[in-house]
């Protein structure tokens, strides 16, 4: 078997697992697999396939009662920010932008880890919460990675897992199929990622399903754990993709 196919299967089965159980990181997850043989626009385009995939899965396997009220403000951000991530790509540093956000999750989110309590943010309403979507939308427009702030803000907000649950995943499927429909509306979706694509698809649906069905075993407390340890991962994948090409333009 093509070792690319190996390849392209297994971050999308792995990155499958961790969406179905946490809600989010699917391209976090894939993109760690991908981006050292997967050309980068490729792997963006799958990433957010992928995500989307798993998210449609979610939205029909893993039960949840969603809070509208809650929702909106994280939506109309997320599709505002979307726009502007997609306007200011070819102009923003991409690498500077992941070494500032992977500092600070690889710095803040074990930190709040082993805390003995976490903090809760009470205030800024609505307009703090459509900000987190903003800043979700415009990562999504990075290649899918949507859910990382938003989750974040979640968290700090001190939400139940099914609350957290329900507000993440409506939003990612929102802004992924934003998404998905703007690389397809930009030429990115060609003849030739279709193949990929088929792959992805089925390799992700029964990890994520998998992993729908361990989130729906574990506590409060053990979820919360899970996310802050994924988006400390997430903190040190931006970095060791980033400071390696910031070094050599260094150079």
């Amino acid at each position: 078997m093509d070792a690319q196919i190996v390849l392209i299967a297994a971050g999308a089965a792995a990155a499958g697992f961790v969406q179905g159980l946490s809600g989010f990181g699917f391209s976090l997850v894939a993109m760690s697999f991908w981006a050292w043989a997967i050309d980068p626009k490729l792997a963006a385009v799958m990433a957010v396939f992928g995500g989307l995939a798993g998210q449609l899965m979610a939205a029909f396997t893993v039960s949840r009662n969603t809070d509208w009220k809650r929702l909106l403000p994280f939506l109309a951000g997320g599709l505002l920010g979307l726009p502007l991530g997609l306007l200011l790509l070819p102009r923003l540093d991409v690498q500077l932008f992941k070494l500032f956000l992977g500092v600070l999750l690889a710095a803040w989110c074990p930190a709040m880890l082993f805390s003995g309590k976490l903090p809760r943010i009470h205030h800024g309403g609505r307009i703090a919460d459509g900000a987190a979507g903003v800043a979700g939308g415009f990562m999504g427009a990075l290649g899918g990675f949507s859910g990382v702030i938003p989750t974040l803000w979640c968290t700090l907000r001190g939400y139940e897992k099914a609350d957290q649950r329900a507000v993440i995943q409506n939003f990612n499927l929102a802004v992924l199929t934003v998404t998905m429909a703007s690389y397809a509306a930009a030429g990115l979706v060609t003849r030739e990622t279709l193949p990929m694509l088929a792959i992805v698809a089925p390799a992700a649906l029964i990890p994520a399903w998998l992993g729908g069905r361990l989130y729906t075993g574990i506590s409060d407390l053990a979820f919360r754990r899970l996310v802050l340890s994924l988006l400390t991962c997430s903190g040190l994948a931006m970095l060791v993709s980033s400071v390696p090409e910031l070094l050599r333009r260094m150079g």
